[in-house]
Formats: structure tokens, C-alpha cells, sequence
């Protein structure tokens, strides 16, 4: 799926059966969402467009210039704790977020398309899934053979992992 296609679809889900969210893989054992409210766009990179900086903290892969503007690239996974990453295939799929004035790349194993949840179907994250991802969590979704991990955007660009404190 590339960026147009994204966009194309962010912007046809409209209807009320529920709140929009990007469904991605995390990486092999975990699934998430995360609201389109602060999804700029999902772009798939060569890893060569990303310039690591030294002295950051390990999840952060480093800079790159989206749009015009500069942004943190961070490994989603790793600053979860979770398997990292395999880059084998030499690019990045990465889900730009914004929050507020502050916006990051989010660097994930592979972005599945759209989904529609209510309020209803999210359930507390506590006991379903490890208690190091909890805080950035908004809940969880389970379905019939994997738990979604309802990501919060808000919680992820605040984190005090990406500054090193």
C-alpha cells in the first residue's frame, strides 16, 4: 500500500460505525492500531533516506527530512522492549504521527490497511498483554485469533525514552 493509497482511504472512511484506525504489524507476534486523527501518512522509505545520529537512545534510528521538515524516525518495537525489527528488505514502513506541534516517524514491520472499532470493543490492556507496553497503550481489541494493541499517539511522542531521560 503506498501513501496515496492511504490517503485515498483515510479520507473515505467516513461513515459513524466507528472511530477510524490504521492497522499494522508491529512486528511478527503483535498487531496495533492507532487513530487517524494523528496520522499524517504512512510512507514506506529506503533505509538510506533515514541518517542515524550518535548518542541517542536505541530506539531513535535517526532523521529524515518528510515534506519539507525534519523528524525523529524512532523503531516502534524496540522502544517497546518487543523483537526488533529485520530491515532485510532494506526500506522502513513508517506512519508519520502528529501530536499537537510535535511530529515522528514511526518506524513499524509492515501497515495493513484501515479499521473501524467503537469505544465499546476496546478493553483495558491490563493482564492481556506485558506490563511495559501499558502506558502507551489506550487499550485492546480482542479479536477472534490476535489482540490489537490500541496504541496512544499522544503517550508515545511524550515518552520520556525518545529524550533520554
Amino acid at each position: 500500500m503506498n501513501s496515496s493509497e492511504l490517503t485515498l482511504i483515510l479520507q473515505s472512511n467516513g461513515s459513524n460505525l466507528g472511530d477510524n484506525y490504521l492497522k499494522f504489524q508491529l512486528h511478527k507476534q503483535a498487531a496495533a492500531v492507532l487513530s487517524v486523527k494523528y496520522i499524517q501518512e504512512a510512507v514506506i522509505v529506503p533505509v538510506e533516506t533515514v541518517t542515524s545520529i550518535p548518542n541517542m537512545p536505541a530506539c531513535i534510528l535517526g532523521l529524515m527530512n518528510w515534506r519539507s521538515r525534519i523528524i525523529w524516525v524512532v523503531d516502534l518495537p524496540r522502544m517497546f522492549n518487543l523483537e526488533p525489527l529485520d530491515y532485510q528488505f532494506r526500506q522502513y514502513n513508517i506512519i508519520i504521527v502528529q501530536v499537537e506541534s510535535e511530529t515522528l516517524g514511526l518506524v513499524v514491520q509492515e501497515i495493513k490497511g484501515t479499521a473501524k472499532f467503537s469505544l465499546e470493543e476496546i478493553c483495558s490492556p491490563i493482564g492481556q498483554v506485558a506490563s511495559s507496553l501499558v502506558p502507551y497503550l489506550g487499550g485492546c481489541i480482542v479479536q477472534q485469533q490476535e489482540i490489537l494493541l490500541v496504541l496512544d499517539a499522544q503517550a508515545i511522542v511524550k515518552s520520556s525514552l525518545l529524550y533520554g531521560n
